[in-house]
């Protein structure tokens, strides 16, 4: 079937706003956890658009192959919110050694990344990521950012004691616009769902609540900067903490091309496409997170809920996929446009983004049931999502009472899941049901 140039142009924009949206609340998050100035909010903005469109045309074109957009990783933000706030606790008010520390260990996780894919052990690990533990970590990854996307539509400032229940009602309208159009929509109000959520909310809030203003620069052309939070530097906890981290990212490669695939077969949209080896996923995958220290933005992986946006949408063709990376790219490069879409609501985002990740769970459960639920993989399955969902409602002061290594683990419900789950499907043997 020919597909017009209008329809690659609107399913471009549609993944334009899919890839900002996912990489514009970061910045803001980050900002805040260490205190940066407007400007430096601004400037990481700017290299987060250039890192995720750079690194999702490199995955697309070198890497996987498939339409999985790049974006930062929950993983890696969680290191940075926690490194923040145990400055904030220890009394530090130069977080720019946190910052450095961190550059430091991105740069080791990609190199570890790079060194599992040259020598062959990432198909090796494959056999140790069974649809049980897939089927966990995508389960897990879904609920934790559902929350955070939720929190999002309510709009919670660290500094606010209320919430603005008008803003609220606009960010829930949007996730209900957009879920039903995903869901009942057909034809283009289907494919076009999350913009048309994105785009009819934006307009409603500016109506009611006018734009947020942002930092404007007065070039009209400006480069990324290069290690703009200083020389790396590397310490004992950051390198334990980067190895473990490494071990996720390969989870999380491995998950997405599986969630991906498992789409794309739904929708008969696998056939003719020629897909990448998972050596060369691995390999884009260790220098997309060198990049993301050497422009020092919060670590990038494949997005694996990027499956649940193009289950949404159908949109699963690789040429509107490259133009919008392009497109975040190139718009990195001029202040004006950047800071323009940074004023996109965050409510409204946060409202669309909810609607298009629900459908993560049930793609982590789909996957768990690829084989049958027998007494022990039930057992493995509650133990692993208790542990993992229990700790996201642990207090800062627990947290902060382990060491500082451990902190890293136990403060992220994915890592806890995930581990528990790797640990107990391979030491309790089938045969001991």
């Amino acid at each position: 079937m020919k597909i017009s140039k209008f329809d690659t142009g609107i399913g471009a924009v549609q993944w334009f706003i899919f890839l900002l949206a996912n990489c514009l609340t970061i910045p803001i998050i980050v900002g805040q956890v260490f205190q940066l100035s407007p400007e430096d909010i601004s400037g990481l903005m700017q290299r987060t658009f250039f890192i995720v469109g750079l690194s999702s045309l490199l995955s697309g074109y070198f890497g996987h192959r498939l339409p999985i957009s790049d974006g930062p990783a929950g993983i890696w933000l969680a290191v940075f919110t926690l490194m923040g706030q145990v400055a904030m606790i220890n009394g530090i008010t130069n977080l720019s050694n946190s910052l450095q520390l961190l550059e430091g260990a991105m740069i080791l996780a990609g190199i570890i990344l790079l060194v599992v894919s040259i020598t062959g052990w990432m198909e090796k690990l494959l056999s140790y990521f069974t649809p049980l533990v897939n089927g966990v970590y995508l389960t897990i990854l879904g609920f934790q950012l559902c929350g955070i996307f939720l929190e999002g539509m309510f709009d919670v400032k660290p500094t606010s004691i209320s919430i603005e229940m008008g803003v609220v009602l606009l960010s829930f309208s949007t996730f209900l616009l957009v879920l039903y159009l995903g869901v009942w929509g057909k034809g283009w109000l289907k494919s076009y769902a999350v913009l048309i959520g994105i785009v009819i909310g934006s307009i409603f809030f500016v109506i009611f609540y006018g734009s947020h203003p942002f930092p404007k620069k007065d070039a009209i052309f400006s480069l990324p900067e290069v290690f703009a939070w200083g020389t790396p530097k590397i310490d004992g906890s950051m390198i334990v903490s980067a190895i473990l981290v490494a071990i996720v990212l390969i989870l999380s490669i491995i998950a997405s091309i599986a969630a991906m695939k498992h789409v794309l077969s739904m929708q008969s949209a696998n056939g003719t496409r020629k897909e990448g080896t998972l050596k060369s996923s691995g390999l884009i995958s260790g220098v997309n997170t060198i990049l993301s220290a050497v422009f020092s933005v919060v670590g990038v992986v494949p997005y694996t809920v990027t499956a649940s946006f193009v289950q949404l949408t159908g949109q699963n063709r690789m040429k509107p996929y490259f133009i919008a990376s392009f497109l975040l790219a190139f718009i990195a490069f001029f202040p004006a446009i950047y800071s323009f879409f940074a004023m996109l609501p965050g409510p409204i985002a946060n409202g669309a983004m909810l609607a298009s990740y629900t459908t993560m769970a049930g793609i982590g459960i789909s996957t768990v049931l690829k084989e049958p639920l027998d007494q022990r993989r039930l057992t493995i399955l509650s133990i692993s999502l208790s542990l993992g969902i229990g700790v996201m409602f642990l207090p800062e002061v627990v947290i902060s009472a382990f060491p500082g290594v451990l902190q890293y683990v136990i403060s992220n419900g994915v890592m806890v899941g995930l581990l528990t789950a790797l640990i107990f499907e391979h030491v309790w043997k089938k045969s001991e049901v």
